[in-house]
C-alpha cells in the first residue's frame, strides 16, 4: 500500500483568498465595515396610566374608543352628576345675590349720617347724652352687620368653588397625550376603585435592552443607537441613550440600558420587539464618563 503526500495549499493561494473575501463580506456591513454585534430589544410606551374616577359613581358615557388618539386635558369619560349639578346652581344663585349686602351697605350708610346729625344736636344741647350713646351704637352694629354681609358672601362664593370642584370629578380627563390602550368600563356601569381606561404615551416610545458587561462605559447617556424594529417594512431608526443601569447582572454579566425613540408620527406601535446596534462609536458620550477630564 502506498501513501500520498499532498502538498499543503499556500495561504495566499486564489481559493484561500476567495474563501476569506466571502467571510469577510458575511461579517461587513453595509459600507465594507464590520458590523457591530446585534442585541435584542423591547419597545415600550414611555409612559402608560390607568386612568380612574376619584369618586364613585354610574358612569353616564364614556367619551373615547380602545386606539383614538387622545390630548392632555381631553374628556374621556363622564359620571352622573344631577344631584352635584343642582347644588352648584343653588351655590351660584347664592354667590351672586347681592341684596343682603346691599340692604346693609345701605343701613351702615344712613346710621353713621344719623350719628352725624346726633352729634351735632348734643353739641347744640338739644339731645341728651344717651340719645348720643344709642346713636353711636347702632351705627356699630350696622357697620357690623355690613361686615358680616360681606363675610358670608365670600362664604358663598367659596361654596360655590366647592361645588364646582365636585362636579369637575365627575368628568374624568386625560392626564397625558396618548393613545387609548385599554377600555375596561361602559356606560351604565359603576365607577369605583378599578381603572376605567389606560392611556399610553407612544411619542416618544422607550426602548429597553439587556447590553454585556463588556461594553460598560462606552454605551453612555446622550449616545445614539440604532433600533431595527420587527415589523415589516419598517426602517432602521435612531434612539437616544435616556439611561444606564449602575448595577450590574451577576448572573448573565450584563446591565440594562434605556432609549429614547421619538415616534411623532405614531407610525410605530408600542410593545414590537426589535434589534438594537450596539457600536461603540456609535454611542459616543454626550455626557463624559466619571472622573473623565475635558481638555481643550
Amino acid at each position: 500500500m502506498s501513501l500520498t503526500m499532498k502538498t499543503p495549499t499556500p495561504l495566499f493561494h486564489p481559493s484561500v483568498w476567495r474563501g476569506l473575501c466571502v467571510l469577510a463580506a458575511c461579517l461587513a456591513g453595509p459600507a465594507g465595515v464590520l458590523a457591530a454585534p446585534l442585541t435584542g430589544c423591547l419597545i415600550e410606551p414611555e409612559r402608560s396610566a390607568d386612568v380612574g374616577s376619584p369618586v364613585a359613581g354610574v358612569i353616564e358615557r364614556i367619551e373615547v374608543e380602545r386606539g383614538q388618539r387622545v390630548r392632555k386635558g381631553q374628556v374621556l369619560a363622564v359620571l352622573r352628576a344631577e344631584v352635584e349639578r343642582a347644588s352648584l346652581d343653588v351655590a351660584k344663585s347664592r354667590a351672586d345675590s347681592n341684596a343682603d349686602l346691599e340692604a346693609a351697605a345701605a343701613n351702615a350708610a344712613f346710621n353713621r349720617d344719623r350719628l352725624v346729625r346726633a352729634e351735632d344736636l348734643f353739641r347744640q344741647s338739644f339731645i341728651s347724652q344717651q340719645a348720643l350713646d344709642q346713636a353711636r351704637t347702632e351705627a356699630r352694629l350696622a357697620d357690623q352687620k355690613l361686615k358680616q354681609a360681606r363675610e358670608q358672601r365670600a362664604i358663598s362664593r367659596q361654596e360655590r368653588d366647592v361645588a364646582e370642584a365636585q362636579l369637575s370629578q365627575r368628568v374624568i380627563r386625560s392626564p397625558m397625550d396618548g393613545v387609548v390602550a385599554e377600555r375596561h368600563a361602559a356606560a351604565g356601569e359603576r365607577a369605583d376603585d378599578k381603572p376605567l381606561l389606560r392611556i399610553a404615551r407612544i411619542d416618544p416610545l422607550r426602548v429597553q435592552l439587556v447590553v454585556p458587561t463588556s461594553l460598560y462605559g462606552q454605551v453612555r447617556v446622550g449616545g445614539k443607537v440604532g433600533v431595527s424594529p420587527e415589523l415589516p417594512g419598517a426602517a432602521r431608526l435612531i434612539a437616544r441613550v435616556t439611561m444606564v443601569d449602575k448595577v450590574i447582572d451577576p448572573a448573565s454579566n450584563t446591565f440594562r440600558v434605556q432609549l429614547e425613540l421619538p415616534n411623532p408620527d405614531l407610525a410605530l406601535p408600542a410593545g414590537l420587539r426589535c434589534k438594537a446596534e450596539i457600536d461603540a462609536a456609535a454611542v459616543a458620550a454626550a455626557e463624559p464618563a466619571p472622573g473623565a477630564t475635558r481638555h481643550r
